[in-house]
């Protein structure tokens, strides 16, 4: 058979790798060396309680925190050293982060494209506003809105610059049953599309077995299990992933993983 007749598929680059990652104030350590990799269209669930890490993880992520140990390589490029080439092809949504308050909900879209370069801005907010059910609240200050509101506005923000990676810190919190099913809808439809990983940090288990591939548990800022949910729940003998959240909580997982 001739060289030209074999086809080997090239290796996709994963969309995060994160190798011994530590980040500790003082004494306290509040990322324990953590090692992880999420390949590109992959939906990666972060979890653990309050405290785990989950959110100095995502910050780290975002260049927003810096490590005090480890390397982070987000879209095959070290974030240490190509942080600039890296921030415009992701981003993140978090309900913990406030728009400025003065601003309309399309002045902050607006001005968001604008720091994005979008060339297509206008287009590109009015399909997000109208996707996310906000063309009714468009010019209304941010300050007057709901959370479940901001918690809409901050995804739009999200998915303004069509990212490759997306890291998403409780991006349903704040949303009625109804709201929260459909952004769900949302984001699988935008991964189906754009081949996005995404990074999801979230207390709502039945959101993570819904979009999640695989499962990441963290405890006191190391991983202490991981897996898809699947395989977690056959694991642990349950038939759901608050009952397998609660027996690693309560420490009763079996297996530490790196």
């Amino acid at each position: 058979m001739h060289d030209s007749m074999l086809t080997v598929s090239e290796p996709r680059t994963p969309a995060i790798v994160v190798r011994d990652l530590k980040k500790s104030y003082g004494a306290v350590d509040a990322v324990r060396g953590i090692t992880f990799s999420v390949a590109p269209g992959e939906t990666v669930g972060l979890l653990g309680g309050n405290g785990a890490g989950k959110t100095t993880t995502i910050s780290m992520l975002l260049g927003v925190l810096k490590p005090s140990a480890g390397s982070i390589e987000l879209l095959g490029l070290s974030l240490a050293a190509h942080r600039y080439d890296i921030l415009p092809r992701i981003n993140f949504t978090s309900p913990y982060v406030d728009l400025p308050k003065r601003l309309s909900v399309v002045e902050n879209l607006r001005v968001f494209a604008g720091l994005y370069g979008l060339r297509d801005g206008k287009k590109r907010i009015a399909n997000l506003l109208g996707e996310l059910d906000l063309e009714e609240v468009a010019d209304r200050p941010y300050a007057n809105l709901s959370a479940g509101q901001r918690t809409r506005v901050s995804l739009a923000k999200s998915l303004l610059n069509s990212p490759e990676l997306l890291l998403l810190d409780e991006p349903t919190a704040s949303l009625d049953p109804d709201v929260g099913d459909r952004m769900r809808s949302l984001l699988e439809r935008y991964r189906k599309q754009s081949g996005c990983a995404m990074l999801l940090a979230s207390h709502n288990m039945a959101e993570v077995e819904r979009l999640c591939d695989d499962v990441i548990m963290l405890k006191r800022g190391a991983i202490v299990d991981k897996g898809s949910p699947a395989a977690l729940l056959t694991k642990y003998g349950r038939s759901n992933l608050d009952d397998v959240f609660l027996d690693i909580s309560r420490g009763n997982a079996t297996t530490a993983a790196a």
